[in-house]
């Protein structure tokens, strides 16, 4: 426990550091002596609690997916739910659906989210893992190309909103949103803490999980739909921002070990610090304009991603 405990104090540290240094850096000056009134502290402190959330929503949905899967590669983009979702919360957009109420983007993105994994689920159920990563491969560029012929039909009004969902950015997100995918990301630590040694059990195999007795379908289902549900809300909330789900917990159980009951909230510390951080060098890299923080998570998680089919191939 007190191992535990300590294992906790650096992903603290580096949350309340990333913290900070989101709310000092930019392009824009605080007014610190009236720091209470100022818009753009108020905004950038949003925008930092924006960054921790979706980033540990999307760790937490990358290391469930790892664990019931049984493959490091897998994460909420690799297996096209981002996609997925970004294509459901562009049609609201499209079809001028959005202003019926703030749940309407999630409700259209979670099934998006849905439909694109029991494609993929049936179509490589009786597939290898390498398989089922492949479908999800093509199922989340058949949704780029969706998503690019959304945009090639939207008006000017439209477009704006169907374009941020195509780069995935942290510069203007709803409060209640905001608030609606915090208390999801909580359920879902609480949910898979609950059940890490199920999760455990799965990430063994199937026949193991059934002589250890865990029901393999009854929980493959709970876990990805909680998987999909947390990738969903941060779709709803800031579009497309791929690979973190797959960064964050490869390099946690490279530190902390496979037990899940005792990387789970690691995972989302660290999370939210790589987005924090990634959310800062979008505001410094470029000397003019912002960069959508989608770019650089891709950018970073593409190179990873071949690092790790380079590793995985070397090992069979």
């Amino acid at each position: 426990m007190k191992r535990h405990l300590t294992g906790l104090i650096l992903p603290l540290m580096a949350v309340l550091l990333a913290g900070c240094a989101g709310l000092i850096f930019g392009k824009a000056e605080i007014d610190w002596a009236n720091w209470q009134q100022d818009i753009i502290l108020s905004l950038r402190f949003t925008r930092v609690c924006g960054a921790f959330v979706i980033g540990a929503a999307l760790a937490i949905a990358g290391m469930t997916l790892q664990g019931v899967l049984r493959n490091p590669l897998a994460e909420p983009f690799t297996l096209g739910i981002s996609g997925g979702a970004s294509v459901g919360a562009a049609l609201t957009f499209i079809l001028h659906i959005n202003t019926w109420g703030i749940y309407t983007i999630p409700v259209f993105a979670l099934t998006g989210a849905l439909t694109v994994l029991v494609l993929v689920l049936f179509f490589s159920r009786r597939l290898t893992t390498e398989d089922l990563l492949l479908s999800g491969v093509i199922a989340g560029t058949v949704s780029s190309s969706i998503l690019v012929y959304l945009v090639s039909i939207a008006d000017n009004s439209e477009l704006a909103g169907v374009t941020w969902w195509l780069l995935g950015d942290l510069q203007a997100m709803d409060n209640r949103l905001l608030l609606f995918t915090a208390v999801i990301l909580f359920a879902a630590l609480f949910l898979i803490r609950c059940f890490a040694g199920e999760l455990n059990a799965l990430a063994l195999g199937e026949e193991r999980a059934w002589i250890l007795g865990v029901s393999p379908r009854i929980f493959t289902v709970l876990f990805i739909t909680t998987a999909s549900l947390l990738a969903s809300a941060t779709v709803a909330l800031a579009g497309l921002i791929a690979f973190t789900g797959l960064i964050v917990p490869h390099a946690v159980r490279r530190i902390y070990g496979c037990d899940h009951t005792k990387i789970i909230f690691p995972t989302a510390l660290w999370g939210g610090t790589f987005l924090m951080i990634c959310d800062i060098l979008s505001r410094i890299v470029h000397p003019v304009r912002e960069l959508p923080v989608g770019v650089l998570t891709s950018l970073v998680g593409g190179t990873v991603f071949l690092y790790l089919i380079k590793v995985r191939r070397k090992g069979m």
